[in-house]
C-alpha cells in the first residue's frame, strides 16, 4: 500500500483526537480514501493502531508517526503562508503535498528557520521536535518571539499565541493581528508597540507569545 495513504490517515486520526472523536466510524466516514477499511487494517497490521467496540486510538509507535506527518504539513503551512504569503485554498493544498515529501532534516531546518513556531496559519498547535528542545541554533530565525526585538524595530505579526484565548481576542482589538506592522517603543518597565496611530502596553508574558518578522 502506498504510504501517502497510511500518513494520510495517520494525519486524519490526529485531528479527529483533537476534536475529541476517536470513533472508527467517524474516521472512516471523514477519510478521503477510496477504500478507508483496507487502510485500516494495515494500520492494525502494523501495530499504528488500536481499535475496541467502536473506539480507536494510536499505539506508541502510531503517535509518533501521526506526530511527524501533522508537524510537517502544520510546518509547511506556516511557510507557505507566512514566508511565501499563499492564501487559501493553494497554501492548504500544497502543505499537503509537502508533508508527503519532506525529510527529518528538511523539517527541523525549516522549523529553526521559522523560529519554532507554535501554531499554525490555523491556530492548530503544531508538534514539537528534537529542534525546539535545542537552546541554541546554527542560524537566526527568521520569525522571533517580540521579546527578542530591538527596540525601535519595526517588524509583521506573523502569528499570536497566547496563554488565554481571552488575550487573544484583546490583542486582535488593538489590531494585533498577523500580516499587520507594529513598531517596538520600549521593553522596560513593561513592552509599549505602536499599531498603526494606537500605543499598546503589553506585559512581559504577553509579549512572549507574539511571533514576528522583520520588515
Amino acid at each position: 500500500m502506498e504510504r501517502e495513504r497510511i500518513e494520510e490517515m495517520l494525519e486524519l486520526l490526529w485531528t479527529l483526537r483533537e476534536r475529541g472523536d476517536e470513533l472508527l466510524s467517524t474516521a472512516v466516514k471523514s477519510s478521503k480514501d477510496e477504500n478507508p477499511a483496507e487502510v485500516m487494517r494495515v494500520l492494525s497490521s502494523e501495530k499504528l493502531v488500536s481499535t475496541r467496540n467502536d473506539t480507536i486510538a494510536l499505539t506508541p509507535k502510531g503517535e509518533a508517526a501521526a506526530g511527524e506527518i501533522v508537524r510537517r504539513h502544520r510546518l509547511a503551512e506556516v511557510l507557505l503562508a507566512q514566508v511565501l504569503e499563499l492564501e487559501e485554498p493553494e497554501m492548504t493544498d500544497a502543505a499537503c503535498k509537502f508533508e508527503h515529501v519532506l525529510s527529518p532534516r528538511v523539517t527541523d531546518s525549516i522549523c529553526t528557520f521559522l523560529g519554532h513556531p507554535p501554531v499554525c496559519p490555523h491556530g492548530m498547535p503544531i508538534p514539537r521536535g528534537a529542534c525546539c528542545a535545542r537552546a541554541e541554533t546554527k542560524m537566526q530565525p527568521m520569525v522571533m518571539k517580540l521579546t527578542d526585538v530591538e527596540v525601535g524595530s519595526n517588524v509583521a505579526v506573523v502569528f499570536v499565541a497566547p496563554a488565554l484565548h481571552a488575550t487573544l481576542d484583546r490583542l486582535a482589538g488593538f489590531g494585533m493581528v498577523p500580516g499587520s506592522t507594529v513598531r517596538l517603543h520600549q521593553k522596560t518597565p513593561s513592552y509599549v508597540v505602536q499599531i498603526g496611530e494606537t500605543t499598546v502596553g503589553l506585559d512581559g508574558e504577553i509579549a512572549k507569545g507574539i511571533y514576528v518578522k522583520r520588515v
